[in-house]
């Protein structure tokens, strides 16, 4: 466990998975889900090379197939330190025998997190070290503590999430656990979205944003405290949380999940993304804490 903080927040970084596992204020509140394995044992994890779950757990590359499980590998694997700082870190995960086996390209995996303020500044960093075209998605799944305040004065439909970017998106349907693109339904963010439990009962609520910077705010009407989520050229935004567990996921995507229609070639997935050898794509996301 590796720790950054300044005179705001205290946050502790897992080296297994690059996972934010804590933030804290001086003052004690934890904003990050405890990992309680009764509901879901996460709390931030890292989502590559794939977001979401892939059909049949598998797909096919240079006609050869391959088998890898829901939201891909890194968040299972242990990333080394490059180095850091008081207020910042740098972790680093390089393709191995082990990754190969599961997807057939050389890559750098490179997580950078930053302190300012209240701000806590993520870049995922991914470089195609390989001599072929990488196809790959990249994601992030922070939990955030819903209520935050445990002394019995908050509940969680309490709390609203709401949209600095109004309008109206598409909300991708699913026939779980696969995206199902023909059942779009259109949704309005002008309003505040008030938390419950039942919300998510039929699993994450998701949004296209079509690549432009998008703010995702997490408050209550009792006090003072949340969390917004700044992400920028984002392609889709989640909304999830376990059955009936006292926690909200904000979810920045740059990927989604298989279309219960796909052919399975990695290089026709829904949300897939592409860089050329020697090239990098850098996924980032800021939380502010208040």
């Amino acid at each position: 466990m590796k720790a950054i903080s300044n005179e705001y927040l205290k946050v502790k970084i897992n080296t297994h998975g690059a996972e934010i596992s804590s933030v804290k204020s001086p003052d004690g509140l934890e904003y990050i889900w405890s990992g309680d394995k009764k509901y879901w044992a996460r709390h931030a994890p890292i989502l590559f090379p794939i977001v979401g779950r892939l059909k049949d757990n598998q797909y096919t590359y240079d006609g050869k197939i391959y088998e890898m499980g829901q939201h891909g590998f890194a968040r299972d694997m242990e990333f080394d330190v490059l180095n850091q700082g008081s207020d910042w870190i740098n972790l680093q995960l390089v393709s191995n025998e082990e990754t190969k086996k599961m997807y057939p390209f050389a890559f750098k995996l490179v997580i950078h997190y930053q302190l300012d303020d209240h701000k806590l500044s993520t870049n995922i960093n991914v470089f195609n070290t390989d001599t072929k075209e990488m196809y790959f998605s990249v994601g992030a799944h922070p939990a955030f503590n819903v209520p935050l305040v445990k002394d019995g004065s908050e509940q969680y439909d309490d709390y609203s999430v709401k949209f600095a970017n109004k309008g109206t998106y598409d909300q991708i349907q699913f026939d779980v656990p696969y995206a199902n693109l023909e059942k779009v339904e259109k949704i309005e963010l002008d309003q505040p979205i008030k938390l419950s439990h039942e919300l998510f009962y039929d699993d994450a609520k998701v949004v296209e944003i079509k690549n432009k910077e998008f703010t995702t705010i997490l408050s209550n009407d009792v006090s003072d405290h949340g969390v917004s989520m700044t992400a920028y050229d984002i392609e889709y935004g989640g909304l999830w949380s376990a059955k009936d567990a006292p926690f909200v996921c904000l979810e920045p995507w740059w990927g989604i999940a298989d279309d219960v229609h796909t052919d399975g070639k990695i290089e026709h997935k829904v949300g897939i993304n592409k860089i050329s050898p020697d090239k990098k794509f850098t996924a980032k996301y800021d939380l502010l804490f208040f």
